[in-house]
């Protein structure tokens, strides 16, 4: 029976050739025919290796003349490069089946292939063996090389370093070494990992020989991290660190260098021990410090661009290589600078002075205030003592207030230097944030950056003339009590004027009658100390008690406060820091008999 497919392909029909084959046989006996048939087929068994010659290629098959009665076909998808097929080439092929239902007879190059490939491999080759071959195929886990026989390459042995995507390999030629043989399932594992190990210790150990500090070796990119980049050298990685890449500022390795990237690099240290090699490629170009002070000598006026901001402060690129700190310190002479940000940005170009280098340290310190004229310089000349001038109320604080003379120039208003009379707790009894206030200089400091303020100072001093004219010593006249203290009361005795009733200064300590806030009483001036701007009172007599409230506290006597108070006077509760001219008003009377019991409120803040 002859081959269908071609009787299809020469388009003619079966009846046809049936007839011609009658034709042909038309000589021969039965029994001849048997013969030469059994002949024919008697060496042709399936799952044997046969040699064939190509005939023709039709289609996808390959017909191919194996000395059977009928060609045999092979699909042409079993030849690796079905451009290379030759008509008349001699090949071996499998025999899968002598007749299959459609008459022909089914080869197998592949399969021949892979049973000659493993013979020669099984007998040519062992485990730990180096072969060669073309990878052909991607799989799951790993890929197929030809080495005569496919065998497998896991990923994880394609190479040393981890490969991204192991299908760039197709097509390769590769050598790899053999580590497992399973004979009995016909399969070879093989690792190119191993191989490329091997030979890379062996080059290791040749370069570690002849390596030197201060080489200069050419070597190639294989690895980026943040830090730095790995070179291999031939034999050996080095890291290239971020910081020798280059004498200017660089964020990430990967603006210098490139995967696979030839480069030349310096050798900067090698420890045999570790195996560790430092590399530098910025050690090959001239170090730009080399002529710093030379090129920006301290007191120069420079440009430069922001490179970078810290919470302290900023810094400015001079040139490749070269970054100086402006210290936010040193940004404004006026304004208090908490963040570089609330001066300059990313990029800015600046102008600079050079204040300090220390060549050793590689570190230079700029300053932009430098570029202005200090405010500071001229502020002695523009705010004299004595001087009345206009403000705006910046901020307040416990002790007084910030009065901004000018953009950037603050005095201060002390508490008690807001009135000459009365007693000044906290500044916004009198002024108010962002108020416009009138003061007086008092002093000026331009080198420590002071301004002294006063407004009290607008009006006369009282203490000075009208004061001790009407409160002279003798004087009685009423007054009310404002505060209880441990050591007495004070007395208002006008609108922001008051005097201090000393407890000992009680006048009849017999009366049992005791004293409380708000009581009307008439008083006797005892002492009157002008220029510490204090009165000493005595009690004459209660006019008007304010009620007592239902539950009173236990009165503390005269009696017992004398024993615990000191024998003098004691002094005034002022404000911190206060001058010695502007004390708030009291007076120091002297110790006499004991005098009547007085109440004893709580004990207020400050109180001695």
């Amino acid at each position: 029976m002859g081959n269908r497919n071609l009787i299809r392909e020469l388009g003619i029909t079966e009846e046809l050739v049936d007839l011609e084959t009658a034709r042909l046989l038309s000589g021969q006996n039965d029994e001849e025919l048997s013969r030469l048939y059994d002949e024919s087929v008697r060496e042709f068994q399936v799952d044997t290796i046969l040699s064939g010659k190509i005939l023709n290629v039709i289609g996808d098959e390959v017909i191919v003349d194996v000395g059977y009665k009928s060609e045999g076909v092979v699909p042409l998808t079993e030849f690796y490069n079905p451009r290379e097929i030759k008509i008349g080439d001699t090949i071996e092929v499998f025999l899968e089946d002598v007749e299959d239902k459609e008459g022909v007879i089914r080869l197998s190059k592949q399969k021949a292939d892979r049973i000659r490939g493993w013979e020669r491999i099984i007998t040519q080759n062992k485990e730990g063996d180096v072969v060669r071959g073309r990878v052909i195929r991607k799989i799951k886990g790993g890929l197929l090389v030809d080495v005569g026989v496919p065998v497998f390459l896991p990923a994880s042995q394609v190479d040393i370093r981890k490969v991204e995507d192991i299908g760039s390999f197709l097509g390769r030629e590769i050598e790899a070494k053999i580590i497992k043989i399973d004979e009995k399932r016909m399969n070879i594992i093989v690792s190119r990992r191993k191989l490329l190990e091997e030979q890379r210790d062996a080059q290791k150990k040749e370069l570690l020989a002849v390596l030197r500090e201060a080489d200069v070796r050419n070597g190639v990119v294989k690895n980026i991290a943040d830090f730095g980049a790995f070179v291999d050298l031939g034999g050996i990685d080095g890291l290239l660190h971020i910081t020798d890449m280059s004498w200017g500022r660089v964020n990430h390795p990967s603006e210098i260098v490139a995967i696979d990237q030839r480069i030349e690099v310096k050798i900067l240290r090698i420890d045999r021990t570790t195996e560790r090699i430092a590399l530098g490629l910025k050690q090959l170009t001239p170090n730009p410090w080399d002529h710093v002070p030379e090129r920006y000598p301290v007191g120069s006026r420079v440009r430069g661009k922001v490179v970078n901001l810290l919470p302290y402060g900023a810094f400015v690129e001079l040139e490749t290589g070269v970054e100086g700190l402006v210290h936010i310190s040193e940004m404004s002479w006026t304004k208090k600078v908490s963040n570089p940000s609330e001066v300059v940005s990313l990029g800015d170009l600046v102008e600079v002075v050079v204040l300090n280098i220390n060549k050793e340290k590689q570190e230079i310190s700029l300053g932009m205030k430098q570029t202005e004229v200090n405010p500071w310089t001229l502020v002695g000349d523009k705010f004299k003592t004595g001087m009345r001038i206009s403000g705006r109320i910046r901020n307040t604080t416990n002790y007084g207030a910030f009065v901004e003379l000018e953009e950037g120039i603050d005095g201060l208003l002390h508490v008690s230097d807001m009135s000459w009379t009365k007693k000044i707790l906290h500044p916004s009894e009198v002024v108010k944030k962002g108020e416009k206030v009138d003061v007086v200089v008092l002093s000026c400091d331009p080198e420590k950056k002071r301004i002294a303020l006063g407004l009290k100072q607008l009006q006369p001093n009282p203490w000075e003339t009208g004061i001790p004219e009407k409160y002279k010593v003798g004087t009685k006249l009423d007054g009310k009590i404002t505060k209880l203290v441990s050591f007495g009361a004070f007395v208002e005795l006008e609108p922001d004027l008051e005097g201090l009733l000393h407890i000992s200064k009680v006048a009849d300590p017999a009366d049992g009658k005791t004293l409380g806030v708000g009581d009307e009483v008439e008083v006797e001036v005892i002492k009157l100390e002008p220029a510490e701007g204090k009165i000493g009172l005595s009690l004459v007599r209660v006019v008007k008690q304010k009620p007592v409230p239902p539950a009173p506290k236990p009165a503390l006597t005269a009696e017992k406060e004398v024993e615990n108070a000191p024998a003098a006077a004691a002094p005034v509760a002022e404000a911190p820091a206060a001058p010695a001219d502007s004390a708030a008003p009291a007076a120091e009377p002297q110790p006499e008999a004991p005098a009547a019991p007085v109440a004893e409120p709580p004990k207020p803040e400050g109180a001695a």
